[in-house]
């Protein structure tokens, strides 16, 4: 055999190993990205002029071989992200259910929920989020979910008018909706939701008025749970009679639980109601961060975290 015969099969033997090569990783399944380790740390993304900062959680058991649901936790007005992981207890949540749990930080310790509180892009800084953390790991794009508390609470509504192609569901604990919000609310697909709300809110009061009025605060007008439920239930469709349960008392902290479920709505949404009677503008199972006399009881009837997770594990977007 000539040395142009040998020499031209190498070539042909090579050029068949390069195809079959490439041709095999195109097959192969390709496994979701990875880039963030697990643990706790303080992240930052630029969004247009602005550097946003947000603490991050990833559980150590996510694994390859599935995507997990992406949860963002909104911190009150005048609070920071930081202090959102102790305050909540969603961290320990999302280890024993295999999601991560993103906490952004606000401009100026206000989100712009539409009480002109911040003139800061919060909506593009969330879309932004999500899309950053769907590159660094592995998320469910179709499981996103928003919740807070009070400012946080208000502007998880205000992401379910203008981000619900991107959140499948939002939980809103001591807070409703701005008088500011429901006119301009639009979302382009039904969203499911869930109110946390104490009966005795000195802040955010849940028959509608003035907030954080007897602090002497001007932080706008909400309206009332019932109105803010009545929006939802109208915009899903779901049924306009909730079924209501009373749930059993487990300690003896003058609270008690009621919940008022709207099921049958358009793409499978609902809206749910956690009334607590005797509760205060605090988190459900969480600390008496202030005195009583300045923002209410806290509840010890239900686990607020936990409670939310419920609920938001069984939604995702169609």
């Amino acid at each position: 055999m000539s040395e142009a015969t040998k020499a031209w099969r190498v070539s042909v033997i090579t050029w068949m190993m390069i195809f079959f090569a490439g041709a095999l990783v195109i097959l192969l399944p390709k496994g979701p990205a990875r880039r963030l380790p697990a643990g706790d740390s303080k992240q930052r993304i630029q969004v247009g002029d602005a550097t946003r900062e947000y603490a991050l959680h990833v559980p150590a058991n996510l694994g390859d071989d599935r995507k997990v649901p992406l949860l963002l936790v909104f911190h009150g007005g005048g609070g920071h992200a930081w202090s959102m992981p102790k305050f909540t207890g969603f961290d320990k949540v999302a280890d024993e259910e295999r999601f991560v749990v993103a906490y952004p930080e606000s401009v100026n310790k206000s989100w712009d929920d539409t009480r002109g509180l911040s003139k800061a892009d919060d909506v593009g800084f969330v879309s932004a989020l999500i899309g950053r953390l769907a590159e660094d790991l592995p998320i469910d794009t179709s499981r996103v979910y928003a919740t807070g508390i009070s400012n946080g609470g208000f502007f998880s509504n205000r992401l379910a008018c203008d981000l619900s192609d991107k959140i499948a569901a939002i939980a809103a604990v001591a807070a409703t909706m701005p008088t500011t919000l429901p006119e301009n609310c639009h979302p382009v697909r039904p969203i499911s939701i869930l109110y946390m709300n104490g009966t005795k809110d000195p802040l955010v009061p849940i028959g509608g008025g003035a907030i954080g009025a007897n602090l002497g605060l001007k932080r706008g007008e909400c309206i009332s749970l019932d109105e803010a439920v009545k929006f939802w239930t109208k915009w899903d469709r779901t049924a306009t009679a909730a079924d209501v349960t009373q749930l059993a008392d487990r300690v003896e902290d003058g609270t008690h639980v009621q919940t008022e479920t709207y099921r049958g709505g358009k793409a499978g949404t609902e809206i749910v109601v956690y009334r607590i009677e005797g509760g205060g503008h605090t988190w459900p199972g969480g600390s008496q961060y202030l005195p009583k006399l300045m923002i209410g009881k806290v509840t010890h009837q239900i686990d607020g975290a936990q409670e939310i997770w419920k609920f938001f594990r069984g939604q995702r977007l169609p």
